[in-house]
């Protein structure tokens, strides 16, 4: 069973671990790129780097899954995309506290706010990112 797949502002510990597990997978390739792209000192260094970089993705996805079910379930409006500008703002909130800045977190709220509000319209819409292919 998928994300989508669940009724909004229901299940939250379910959509929470969705969340969780693909922002972990997303952090664990995100820190391999870097790792390659810009090579550490140590393996040590390397360890520290991935850990944190994917720690810190499994939170956000954690933060996002849970303030978005919780925003549902609260405002009464499961299928509103403002859920979903709550869940991603609240996850750019943490990355700010995360990095000691309150510019990275007011713009990180705002750029995943916008992202996951637009996410969930395009998914309510049918929008397509890409057409199937012309036969």
């Amino acid at each position: 069973m998928g994300y989508w797949d669940l009724a909004e502002g229901t299940d939250c510990v379910q959509k929470t671990w969705i969340t969780t597990k693909l922002a972990t997978a997303l952090g664990l390739v995100g820190s391999a790129y870097h790792i390659v792209a810009f090579q550490p000192d140590s393996a040590v260094a390397a360890l520290q780097r991935a850990t944190n970089t994917t720690v810190t993705m499994a939170t956000m996805g954690a933060i996002f899954g849970m303030a978005t079910c919780l925003s549902a379930q609260a405002r009464d409006a499961p299928d509103d995309p403002l859920n979903y500008f709550i869940g991603g703002c609240a996850s750019g909130i943490f990355l700010g506290a995360r990095t000691h800045s309150a510019i990275t977190g007011t713009s990180a709220c705002l750029g995943l706010g916008t992202l996951a509000f637009f996410t969930k319209v395009g998914k309510m819409e049918g929008w397509k990112l890409a057409a199937p292919p012309k036969l």
